[in-house]
């Protein structure tokens, strides 16, 4: 590495060294270096090793490629004149179709590289084309676990999941040096610590250890084939498919104003234990994850009420970016539905949520993937749309609480009638005859009569059909490419 007291350094600062986070990472003995000499020529003859620890080994048994940033070792720059090193796990992967997990610690680009060149190049990221194949080919993981610079941070997000470790990681297309030359002066944690990157999407999730972040890449990894050319194994069938959770009659509040937990919902239907929720803290009206039904891995989404519920912008990236996730490594989709709609007023209108829920309807129709809805409660206008492609054949259920249509009658009575309301002799007696008819019409079983849902069912049947679900689905998913790359 970069001797004893880059070494000492990186302890003092409550990092771990590259080998150890690589023997942590993987099975006991299971790793095989590859290019354990590989280094450079100082001016002096003195050599100096390449700053990535690279090579093959498991987790939980699965064959992974790794790759490790140095940090002892000018702070785990990319060399243009070492780049070679770097740009082999990425293409190992791809051609072996293996799972990669990159352990990033590093300032980007660095000087270094002009003086050992003889002249300074133009950019060109070497192996970024294997990056966005391996986007597209198999899965991804990348760990932030300290400062991520530049490149670093691009390869941090360039992943399908990503963890940063809190206080002790940053990520940032610049640090506070260089942003104090645009006159802002920050540090580098309230400039791209985790309390930022995974609020704004950037980073999926932020643990309190390094060990923490590697059980997460393995739980993740748990979830996923080892490529597209494959589909998700089974897991453990512990869990009776036929269980009913009694608590589950009583979970929708009757007050539609009332919130409740949606986690605590999801828990009781999927494989005990097997909930991995995916970004937390970003688009958190939308709620992502992977879990297991009869041991079948899936993915599910479902809304927050505890944050309105709504399709925000946000929360539409998020969802554009679940369902291509779930469309390149063919996981079903479970949707609960509790969606009031895309947000109105000034501020949505300002982050052009309609451009986002577009994105995110389009993804949604695009995906080819065996798809499961069960209606909990609110689906309303556009935003509720967007819980299933319509054109498809519909595996749909509904609770007795569920609710429809263009609009909520509840401010709807005042936007579609209100040339009556104010031309009636008694504005608010109009208001309100308009408002019970428009409920009674609006009841549940009335669209159930009409075939306007597939079927209304007790909610402690969910877990039952979302297990038959599974079961039904697993033979149905195609191996290979998807029709799109993953957009990330």
């Amino acid at each position: 590495m970069g001797g004893e007291a880059a070494v000492a350094r990186q302890h003092a600062n409550g990092r771990l060294t590259a080998r150890v986070r690589v023997a942590r990472l993987l099975d006991d003995g299971s790793f095989r270096e590859v290019g354990s000499l590989a280094g450079r020529r100082d001016a002096e003859d003195r050599f100096v090793p390449n700053n990535q620890v690279v090579g093959r080994g498991r987790v939980d048994g699965r064959p992974v490629v790794v790759a490790a940033d140095d940090f002892t070792i000018r702070g785990g720059s990319l060399d243009k004149s070492e780049f070679a090193k770097h740009v082999y796990p990425e293409r190992f992967a791809h051609e072996f179709r293996l799972p990669l997990v990159r352990l990033v610690e590093s300032g980007g680009g660095s000087l270094s590289g002009i003086e050992s060149l003889g002249y300074s190049y133009v950019p060109d990221n070497p192996g970024w084309d294997d990056v966005v194949r391996n986007l597209a080919t198999v899965p991804v993981v990348a760990l932030a676990l300290g400062p991520c610079g530049g490149i670093a941070a691009a390869r941090v997000a360039a992943s399908h999941y990503s963890v940063m470790v809190a206080k002790t990681s940053q990520v940032f297309a610049g640090g506070p040096p260089l942003v104090a030359q645009t006159g802002e002066q920050i540090d580098k944690e309230s400039l791209g610590g985790s309390r930022v990157q995974t609020r704004n999407g950037t980073v999926t999730d932020v643990v309190g250890s390094e060990d923490e972040a590697f059980a997460r890449a393995a739980r993740f990894l748990s979830y996923l084939p080892q490529s597209v050319f494959e589909t998700p194994a089974r897991g453990e069938t512990a869990d009776d498919p036929q269980r009913r959770d009694d608590w589950l009659l009583g979970a929708v509040p009757r007050d539609p104003r009332k919130i409740y937990a949606m986690r605590r919902v999801i828990e009781a239907v999927v494989d005990t234990g097997s909930f991995f929720e995916l970004g937390a803290e970003w688009g958190r009206s939308m709620i992502t994850g992977l879990a297991r039904l009869d041991g079948w891995p899936v993915a599910v989404m479902a809304e927050d009420c505890r944050y309105g519920g709504a399709l925000t912008a946000d929360a539409a990236r998020k969802a554009e970016w679940f369902v291509d996730l779930a469309q390149t490594f063919h996981l079903p989709v479970v949707r609960l539905v509790d969606q009031p709609g895309i947000p109105i007023g000034s501020a949505a209108e300002q982050a052009g949520t309609m451009r986002h829920a577009v994105r995110a309807l389009s993804a949604v129709h695009q995906a080819t993937v065996p798809w499961c809805s069960v209606l909990v409660r609110r689906v309303f206008g556009v935003g509720g749309a967007a819980h299933t492609n319509a054109a498809r054949a519909q595996f749909r259920y509904s609770w007795p609480s569920g609710r429809w249509g263009s609009l909520p009658t509840l401010g709807g009575v005042e936007a579609g009638f209100k040339a009556r309301i104010e031309a009636a002799e008694d504005p608010e007696a109009e208001r309100s005859r308009i408002a019970d008819r428009l409920e009674r019409l609006a009841d549940p079983m009335r669209t159930a009569e009409a075939f306007g849902i597939e079927e209304m069912i007790d909610p402690r049947d969910t877990r039952p059909l979302l297990c038959e679900f599974a079961n039904l689905a697993a033979p149905l998913r195609d191996r290979g490419p998807a029709a799109w790359g993953y957009r990330g």
